[in-house]
């Protein structure tokens, strides 16, 4: 790796002279007890590989001191802790035509290996929606849409309420890595739905022609379900009653014997 290189020849390059930074080859200051020098190579691309931008960051500790920029053409500190070893490389010609050179010799490089699978590549995200409620007496519900399995990163999720996009009650999750060059993430809406009510999920993507919509309808509560089928029962039952009680009233009616007038008897 470029990065290695560029260590091993900043080794070099200093050879003789104190690896602490911010010494310039000067007397060492007393070691910390711990300690962590590192060097992270960075590859900015815009519009593929028409501008690169490298980035070099040299890190002691857990801050960075120095850095090497392309745009600029010679290292720059960070820090103060910096500025000594940013003059002595700035005055080593040679490394610093080395490191010019990276730009080529890296970043448009690797760009060319890893770009159709890491740049180019395309996953569609699976879409879904579910309700939830903290509260079972609260009106509120919480809908939460997610979007799985998508790449690259970059993605754009909406809620609609009846086609109306919801701006209020808005949460973003942050985008989570699952580890096999894809993502996931979650947005909640927290509303109040309305028998009638069609709350949508929209995504957009760069894996999409079209964007991905997912709808969700409130149901009738439990408690309204069970008053209308308590209501359908008792109808039933009550036409039951009366045609019962109709059919016995005909039937005693038909049956009672037919009396003689009373002026006849005697």
């Amino acid at each position: 790796m470029v990065c290695v290189s560029l260590l091993l020849l900043l080794m070099v390059l200093l050879m003789g002279s104190s690896m602490v930074p911010g010494t310039g080859g000067g007397k060492k200051p007393p070691p910390a007890p711990h300690f962590l020098y590192q060097v992270k190579c960075e590859c900015h691309f815009i519009n593929g590989t028409q501008q690169v931008r490298l980035l070099d960051r040299y890190f002691y500790g857990q801050q960075e001191i120095t850095r090497f920029d392309s745009a600029r053409g010679d290292f720059e500190a960070v820090t103060t802790l910096g500025e000594p070893d940013a003059k002595y490389w700035n005055s080593q010609e040679y490394f610093l035509q080395y490191q010019r050179t990276v730009v080529d010799a890296f970043c448009r490089h690797n760009y060319n290996i890893y770009g159709p699978f890491s740049h180019q590549r395309r996953v569609q995200p699976s879409v879904s929606i579910s309700p939830t409620k903290e509260d079972p007496l609260s009106p509120h519900t919480f809908l939460l849409c997610t979007a799985a399995s998508f790449y690259p990163l970059e993605i754009e999720i909406q809620w609609l309420k009846n086609g109306q996009e919801q701006k209020e009650g808005v949460f973003y999750r942050e985008e989570l890595r699952n580890g096999d060059w894809t993502y996931q993430t979650q947005v909640m809406l927290e509303t109040k739905p309305e028998h009638g009510d069609v709350y949508t999920c929209q995504v957009e993507h760069a894996s999409l022609e079209a964007p991905i919509t997912v709808q969700w309808e409130p149901r009738k509560s439990d408690s309204a379900r069970s008053k209308v089928w308590t209501g359908a029962v008792g109808a039933m039952l009550g036409v039951v009653f009366v045609a019962v009680g109709l059919s016995l009233y005909l039937k005693e009616k038909k049956a009672a014997p037919i009396q003689p007038p009373a002026a006849l008897i005697g």
